[in-house]
């Protein structure tokens, strides 16, 4: 599975995020380039205020991984992945609203409990929720069963707390670290793992021209975008964004979410 790497502040992000997991334990115990194909229908959704809350029960969702977008073949997924972040975040919002655009970000649960206003602002968009775990470890493939779900279901909780009472309705693992047990226990919470089919390489920086050059290049490998709006100097990615948006619906695309 391909992997982005040099993400020195994830590894600040999991030590920090070790100490709150550490004071939850009592309380809880993307692949990257898969087959864009599928072109089943999006399920009920789940991300609603308090949806199964009450009961403790959620909807159980498909664990493969997903691709497609609702929208069908002239579809296009872009999705937001590592904040919220108060510098960054507001500016990716205000973009894809100029643009007429809904997107999936896919948050850090530690970003998220530190940014609940953000993660509502979210939400008040329009815009829907992933689970991208409390620290983005992207070895998470590697650990014990009982560490992935600790990452899975802290972030969840941390996230739908956050959103007041919104749930996330996807799970992307960090750097596509997926296990047959991580998708398994996301899918029977609700939340249905989440790949991509082009990644705008952001993290890197390489320019915004270069970034744009790949989403056009590559968005007839499959629907759906990755971009970041965390973890860095993001100023690339909201020109970047500016130019494709526009793009992407002059060349007959409509936006949409990835199939539940």
């Amino acid at each position: 599975m391909a992997r982005h790497k040099g993400r020195g502040w994830h590894g600040r992000l999991l030590a920090a995020a070790l100490g709150v997991t550490a004071v939850a334990a009592a309380t809880s115990m993307w692949s990257a380039q898969a087959n864009p194909g599928g072109g089943q229908r999006p399920q009920a959704p789940v991300s609603v205020p308090g949806a199964g809350e009450q009961d403790g029960k959620v909807a159980k969702v498909a664990a493969d991984i997903a691709h497609a977008s609702d929208r069908g073949p002239q579809g296009v997924n872009i999705t937001i992945d590592d904040g919220p972040d108060p510098l960054w975040t507001p500016q990716v919002l205000r973009l894809l609203k100029d643009n007429g655009t809904k997107a999936t970000f896919c948050m850090v649960g530690t970003q998220a409990e530190a940014h609940p206003d953000l993660v509502k602002d979210v939400v008040a968009a329009g815009h829907r929720l992933c689970n991208h775990t409390v620290s983005h470890d992207t070895t998470m493939d590697t650990k014990s069963e009982a560490y992935q779900s600790k990452q899975i279901l802290d972030a969840e909780r941390m996230i739908t707390k956050a959103s007041g009472g919104v749930r996330p309705q996807y799970y992307r693992a960090p750097g596509g670290a997926f296990t047959p047990y991580s998708r398994q226990l996301a899918a029977s919470r609700g939340m249905r793992p989440l790949g991509w089919n082009v990644d705008s390489k952001d993290f890197e920086r390489p320019g915004v021209d270069t970034m744009v050059a790949t989403v056009k290049s590559e968005i007839s490998d499959g629907p759906t975008v990755l971009f970041h709006d965390a973890g860095g100097e993001r100023s690339q990615t909201v020109a970047a964004l500016g130019e494709v948006l526009p793009w992407l619906r002059e060349q007959g695309y409509s936006f949409g979410f990835p199939v539940r």
